[in-house]
């Protein structure tokens, strides 16, 4: 049989190939001749053959069928055969395949050997793909090579002793003797390996983390021989001696410093020495700035250090290196809440990171930048944010907006700045604001007294600017309808427009593409409002009867009842339409619950004849109706159900006592939160038998404080007509703690006068 073909021939005929297919050819017809003398047993060129089906590998093709011929190599006596094998074991074999097991007895004669390059090679494999029986069974020959003479062999040995801890924590005391005199070697690959077997045991082990606290004065004096040293030669990178062992050596101490004052203070002066000392000009020296600064971050270091290390930060936000700004950034982030004043001094350099090109960095500014907002710059740095949300790419506006909203709420100067401030949000990215900003603007807006006239005037040029962003469509509609008779009344700063102009704004709302059903049932309800404010009564009426015809549901209903409280109910609009802070907690569901509800009290006293008298609907959270039918509507005593405790959710059904429909129990859950972290993104889920129909209005939150601080209601709705006995399955979703959590729960014990 003709010799094979060498290595580097197999190579340059591969490269010769034009297309994956003329490749895979020539691959298949190679390792058709590698399998052949495989099954022929042929020893002289099986070193070859292995080291073509390495190559092989390397390219993505298959070369499972050449693992036992890395074993024969290792047996082998020839080191060029052992180099191969060792090579292929370490490429072709993994714990998950039991041939590796067989490599055992290799490994620990090959680590007995006379030669060193040769244990060299059994320790590199061993600490390559070592399985765990394969570390239990070894490590006492690898501890020795630890306590060697030989530097060659105790880097490797250290290194290899790093996978045995990681595969068998339990042996770590085996190694420990071995290591106290590590870093007395002047090797630097022996001590960078001694570094890092240590950082891994201490990273483990508490216990070990406590006995080599002591070791801190001697991994000071070798980091202070580091950077005091002249030129070597041997270990200078960019004029800088080891870089990597003084990277290895700051990490090291920043784990045994932490949370220890004695530590601390021993290394807090070196730290200084290499913060000050190390060349910036070259990326090296950056690398070990920056290991210096999480280390200083990371211990009980001086003040004076910790500002040190922050400005350090602050220049590496100045480098034309877009991964060293944004380390620079992503530090300053996790450091701004324990040094937010020593930040604040690079605020202009951050805000400048904004108009970065690099989206990474943008994002990272975006999020320090209103971390270091406060009561004395948020004028000045809501300006510069409002600007990036102007001109950011649309997948910053959501979380931009967001930051603007809550940085506001918590810092604003005056409710005319936070209003006008919101509202530039909502015209500039209204799109990607939470859904959670139109209730609170309302609720801003309500609570701003003084401020009713300006607002509904801004608001209401806004409309006529733009009426593309939906949330601040549906914020002027509500404004419009609630304070529309300001509007027009002369109490606005500008010009007022006429009833007409106003009423043509709204209702080119209904009509227009751009609107929502949501923004629909906002501007409708707008209109029906400004029945009670404005003279144009019988063209608001017009308008509403024509959508009790619209084919949206949710509109048609509305219409056809705002249409039943003008003919059946007009001399109530005026308090069921009024003022009132009630309605922008609930939004448009009060008004709707309230026409609702006064059809069906009109159902209930038409059946006990009591057509003459009118049910008394409040504004304000409702009370026993003053009708004749009135004790009859008390169907329900003040009854409450504990439901459910779980993990620190304890929910609580409660029933209400007015109730103009007999066939409806009207239950109020109450969700409060005992531990000491908010439950956040929390849904309440019921469902009820066929015979049963259930209605859940919205939430009053989606978060239950934590500490029973506070509590999350909703109201269900459910109809009974046969009065059986209530019976409900409720499924619970919330996130607490990053976690998300899941229960499903089942209430069969509703008292007999919730359902009777």
């Amino acid at each position: 049989m003709p010799a094979p073909i060498r290595l580097r021939e197999l190579i340059r005929t591969i490269r010769t190939a034009r297309t994956q297919a003329e490749e895979r050819e020539m691959i298949q017809k190679e390792c058709a001749a590698i399998r052949s003398s495989f099954r022929e047993e042929d020893n002289t060129y099986r070193c070859r053959n292995v080291a073509k089906l390495l190559y092989m590998h390397m390219l993505g093709y298959p070369a499972h069928f050449g693992q036992l011929e890395c074993l024969k190599l290792i047996a082998s006596q020839k080191f060029t055969d052992k180099r191969i094998g060792y090579l292929g074991a370490m490429l072709l074999l993994d714990e998950r395949q039991d041939v590796h097991l067989l490599m055992t007895n290799c490994i620990k004669n090959d680590l007995n050997h006379s030669t060193q390059y040769v244990q060299g090679l059994a320790l590199c494999t061993l600490g390559c793909m070592g399985s765990s029986e394969m570390c239990r069974d070894l490590a006492g020959e690898v501890e020795k090579l630890l306590k060697t003479s030989n530097s060659y062999l105790r880097k490797k040995a250290a290194l290899c002793a790093v996978h045995v801890i990681r595969k068998v924590p339990e042996l770590m005391e085996m190694f420990l003797p071995a290591t106290k005199n590590l870093l007395s070697e002047k090797n630097h690959g022996v001590l960078h390996t001694s570094v890092v077997l240590l950082t891994e045991m201490c990273e483990r082990s508490p216990d070990m983390l406590l006995h080599f606290r002591k070791l801190v004065p001697q991994l000071v004096r070798i980091l202070k021989n580091l950077i005091m040293s002249g030129y070597s030669p041997e270990h200078d990178v960019s004029g800088i001696s080891d870089p990597f062992l003084q990277v290895r050596i700051l990490r090291l101490l920043r784990i045994l410093g932490r949370s220890d004052d004695d530590s601390s203070e021993a290394m807090n002066d070196i730290l200084a020495q290499v913060a000050t000392n190390t060349e910036t000009s070259k990326n090296v020296g950056n690398a070990i700035l920056y290991e210096t600064v999480l280390t200083i971050m990371d211990i009980k270091s001086e003040s004076g250090l910790r500002v040190l290390a922050i400005n350090i930060l602050g220049r590496f936000l100045l480098n034309n290196d877009k991964n060293i700004r944004y380390v620079a950034l992503t530090s300053l982030l996790k450091t701004v809440q324990t040094d937010h004043n020593a930040v604040q001094r690079h605020r202009s350099t951050i805000v400048d990171c904004l108009k970065d090109l690099d989206v990474s960095i943008k994002r990272r500014a975006m999020e320090l930048s209103f971390a270091l907002v406060n009561g004395n710059n948020i004028r000045g740095m809501m300006k510069e944010l409002l600007y990036f949300l102007d001109s950011c790419d649309p997948e910053f506006k959501a979380d931009c907006a967001s930051g603007v909203f809550l940085a506001a709420e918590k810092y604003a100067p005056s409710k005319r700045w936070h209003i006008d401030t919101i509202m530039r949000v909502l015209t500039t990215a209204g799109s990607y604001v939470r859904d959670d900003s139109v209730p609170n603007l309302i609720q801003l807006i309500t609570n701003s007294v003084e401020m009713h006239a300006y607002t509904v005037q801004r608001l209401y040029k806004a409309l006529l600017d733009d009426i593309s962003q939906q949330p601040l469509v549906q914020v002027s509609s509500w404004c419009i309808g609630e304070y529309g008779d300001l509007l027009v009344s002369g109490q606005c700063e500008e010009e007022e427009p006429i009833q007409d102009e106003v009423l043509d704004v709204l209702e080119g709302l209904l009509v227009s593409n751009l609107s929502t059903p949501v923004t629909r049932g906002y501007s409708l309800t707008a209109i029906m409002k400004l029945s009670t404010r404005f003279s144009s009564v019988n063209r608001i009426k017009k308008v509403v009867s024509i959508y009790g015809s619209s084919i949206d549901v949710e509109l048609q209903q509305r219409a056809v009842e705002y249409n039943a409280l003008f003919k059946k109910y007009d001399h109530m609009s005026t308090v069921v339409l009024s003022k009132s802070s009630l309605f922008y907690r609930f939004n448009l569901h009060v008004l709707y619950y309230l026409v609702s509800l006064l059809f069906q009290a009109n159902d209930l006293l038409d059946l006990l004849g009591g057509n003459d008298v009118v049910p008394v609907i409040q504004t304000t959270l409702p009370t026993k109706p003053a009708s004749a039918g009135g004790e009859l509507l008390d169907l329900l005593g003040d009854l409450s159900l504990s439901t459910y405790s779980k993990n620190g959710l304890k929910i609580e059904f409660t029933f209400e006592r007015a109730n103009p429909n007999p066939n409806i129990a009207v239950i109020t859950i109450h969700a409060t939160n005992t531990t000491e972290a908010d439950m956040t993104e929390f849904v309440f889920q019921a469902a009820v038998p066929k015979t049963f129909q259930l209605q859940l209005l919205s939430p009053s939150s989606n978060i239950v404080p934590a500490l029973n601080q506070g509590s999350v209601t909703q109201v269900i709705r459910v109809l009974n007509p046969q009065k059986q006995q209530l019976r409900m399955r409720v499924k619970l979703t919330y996130t607490h703690k990053g976690s998300p959590v899941q229960d499903l729960a089942e209430v069969n014990n509703f008292p007999p006068q919730s359902w009777q």
